[in-house]
């Protein structure tokens, strides 16, 4: 049996979204987990040049909702949300259906998603909804060793003695924490990433994203990600959704809801915008690329068997375009 996928991206999030409703009975999730891990390899031993994951596309069977997306990472984990994703399969959504404004069902909830003005010829843009928001330690999976339910701009001695982190899900967990350049770009990230998704550190036992963000200037933050079961990432959707409303919590001058925020990361550049609804509940838009760089066509039983000798692609053109857009925000 063959199976098609697109080759996408956001902010070079790179991802192969597969629309299970191509089959006439969907892939098993121990076949998408195995999928996952073979296609998603770096170093040439996946497909191409590998996948930070693979974003499985259904029918869902809510009222006024277009698709659900699943979220599989690298390791074959799956993740309960993924904002740069999201926007991919928006589009992919969209262009089927006709649609420009609509709702995708992920794991927690429902989300908007809509079309925006293109961000340059030829990149495509979404803005899509990440909620909901909670900073309590039980719902964010963590386990700190002091009686507090939340951790918010606090040192935890286990992981540095002097950097101060956040502790917010949305729902991705995520741990977040505002250093200077040489900190962003030091090894501390790697460090203490690979350290919380070890499997056995007493925090965050089931592991969690990290995040370091440099402020650039008035609304514009850097950010860069240790992603759970992906590890460095040029980008990551959640992460950047939290780092905006964490930057707007501690480091705005006043706490300033609906303010665009420029995030640049590794991958290229998105915006966000912080919204805090009539319930005190926080949600984020996250605006940015949707990308198609590929259609690939194999073998799914050559492809669980790691076996891509027989793939076929159609280039889109699209990435050389948002290597474009890339290049002059430089």
């Amino acid at each position: 049996m063959a199976v098609k996928m697109i080759k996408v991206h956001g902010s070079g999030n790179d991802f192969y979204l597969l629309d299970q409703t191509q089959f006439q009975e969907p892939l098993s999730d121990a076949d998408l987990k195995q999928l996952a891990i073979n296609i998603c390899k770096r170093d040439g031993a996946g497909l191409y040049e590998g996948a930070d994951g693979v974003l499985v596309v259904d029918h869902s069977e809510h009222p006024q909702v277009l698709g659900r997306m699943r979220v599989i990472n690298a390791d074959g984990t799956e993740a309960s949300m993924c904002g740069n994703g999201l926007r991919t399969v928006a589009r992919y959504l969209g262009t089927q259906n006709s649609q420009e404004d609509f709702r995708v069902q992920t794991m927690y909830a429902d989300l908007k998603v809509q079309a925006v003005a293109d961000f340059a010829a030829h990149v495509p843009a979404y803005s899509v909804e990440i909620s909901p928001v909670t900073f309590e330690a039980e719902k964010i999976g963590m386990h700190a060793n002091h009686e507090a339910t939340t951790i918010i701009n606090e040192v935890i001695p286990e992981l540095s003695s002097d950097l101060k982190f956040s502790a917010v899900a949305v729902p991705n967990p995520h741990l977040i924490a505002f250093v200077d350049h040489d900190t962003l770009v030091g090894p501390e990230l790697g460090r203490i990433g690979e350290w919380m998704n070890d499997g056995k550190n007493s925090i965050f036992p089931d592991g969690v994203n990290v995040s370091f963000v440099e402020i650039l200037g008035a609304n514009s933050i850097f950010v860069r990600t240790f992603e759970r079961g992906v590890g460095f990432t040029n980008a990551c959707g959640t992460a950047m959704s939290a780092s905006s409303l964490m930057y707007v919590l501690l480091h705005q001058d006043s706490t300033d809801f609906n303010q665009e925020i420029h995030v640049k990361n590794p991958g290229g550049m998105v915006k966000t915008v912080v919204h805090q609804g009539a319930d005190e509940e926080y949600w984020m838009e996250l605006i940015g690329n949707a990308t198609f760089v590929r259609i690939v066509t194999l073998s799914l039983s050559a492809a669980l068997d790691n076996d891509f000798s027989a793939v076929t692609a159609t280039e889109t053109g699209e990435q050389t375009a948002y290597e474009g857009f890339v290049a002059q925000l430089a």
